[in-house]
């Protein structure tokens, strides 16, 4: 898979910007505040739906506009013609477009175009709420099991339905039918889950050797939010019912799942430096690209920003290496060429930003 033009209007600082990136390496360079970053966050916002620094209503949209608008185009192997996808975004209200089509659900585009995104934030995958690793569960089996967002969906409204009632103080039969419906959906959502992760292990714990051996070895475990070893959900939803009529919530089930590492070299999350959830966050995200080839056959995008800044000049080299290896289509931010990349035999793209305004200066090896 790979990008073959992305287009904003009323994006941060640009009032209107193209980017028409090669298949290979992309180096995009710029001061500080130019807006190098803000083309990563446009094709993350198109995948994800969200932005890595924030909701769109946070400064998102370019001061004096109503609206930000987001298209990209990109080429799949398996896939003829090109996809195309479209967001227009108020802060408040939202319009998709996939393939020519007009989409109900953000999701669909999200679940079309593969990114994975490396930044400054990153290491909150790793130290960060338990949302955050829900989530990245969750989109490497929207990638890679076309059946699973239907099951979300449905988890997800029932569980919308049960609060509801329960913040309504509903009789205990009125509970019965959704009580169900969140067994019957999150039980194999649960499963999915952990399954996925369960495949996530060896490509995590062979990237964590080579990019953080300090750490020793590294177990993925996953938390199914209730205790799945001693109930069923159905019963731990029963269970818990007089206590989630008092607090007007649901409190077990798939949506309060988490997933940890278990480190052999250190005693929890909580003793990692800076650097190393970094690095933690950086091996997590790679295995997860490197599953979605294995399943999908090509690798999804890959957006690295002020990699520089975030990496040493060792582990820059040991990270471009690999993804020259994969053939995955990349994109390098920074103010600068990382210094890794300016020793490396390289074929790349670069382009500038400069006053909002972004120029290609070169297509080189």
């Amino acid at each position: 898979m790979h990008v073959t033009r992305l287009e904003a209007r009323g994006f941060r600082r640009f009032a209107e910007v193209s980017l028409l990136p090669a298949p290979g390496i992309n180096l995009i360079t710029g001061e500080n505040g130019a807006g190098k970053t803000s083309l990563l966050e446009a094709l993350h916002l198109m995948a994800y739906g969200r932005s890595f620094r924030g909701r769109v209503r946070d400064g998102l949209i370019r001061a004096g506009d109503t609206a930000l608008e987001v298209f990209v185009e990109w080429q799949e192997a398996r896939r003829e013609p090109r996809r195309k996808a479209g967001l227009r975004h108020s802060g408040q209200e939202w319009v998709g477009r996939l393939d020519g089509a007009s989409v109900s659900q953000l999701g669909e585009l999200c679940a079309a175009l593969a990114v994975v995104s490396f930044e400054p934030g990153s290491h909150s995958l790793i130290t960060g709420a338990g949302e955050i690793r829900r989530r990245y569960l969750d989109w490497g089996l929207f990638h890679v099991e076309p059946d699973f967002t239907p099951l979300w969906r449905r988890y997800t409204r029932a569980l919308k339905q049960r609060n509801a009632l329960l913040k309504a103080r509903a009789r205990d039969g009125q509970l019965d039918a959704w009580d169900h419906e969140l067994a019957e959906a999150g039980e194999p959502l649960t499963r999915r889950r952990h399954q996925y992760l369960d495949e996530l292990q060896p490509k995590f714990s062979a990237l964590a050797a080579e990019l953080a051996p300090g750490l020793g070895s590294v177990r993925l475990d996953y938390l199914s939010g209730w205790r799945r070893d001693e109930f069923p959900l159905a019963d731990a939803l029963l269970l818990a019912r007089e206590r989630d009529q008092l607090a007007g919530y649901t409190s077990v089930g798939p949506h309060r799942a988490d997933w940890r590492i278990a480190f052999g070299g250190l005693p929890g999350r909580e003793a990692l430096s800076r650097g190393q959830a970094k690095l933690t966050a950086l091996c997590a995200l790679l295995a997860q690209a490197e599953h979605h080839a294995a399943i999908r056959g090509e690798w999804p995008v890959v957006a690295l920003d002020d990699l520089a800044s975030e990496l040493d000049r060792n582990h820059q080299q040991r990270v471009l290496e690999r993804l020259l290896a994969s053939k995955a289509q990349v994109f390098i931010t920074g103010t600068d060429p990382p210094p890794a990349l300016a020793s490396m035999r390289v074929e790349l793209t670069r382009f500038h930003v400069e006053h909002g305004q972004l120029g290609e200066l070169s297509r080189a090896g």
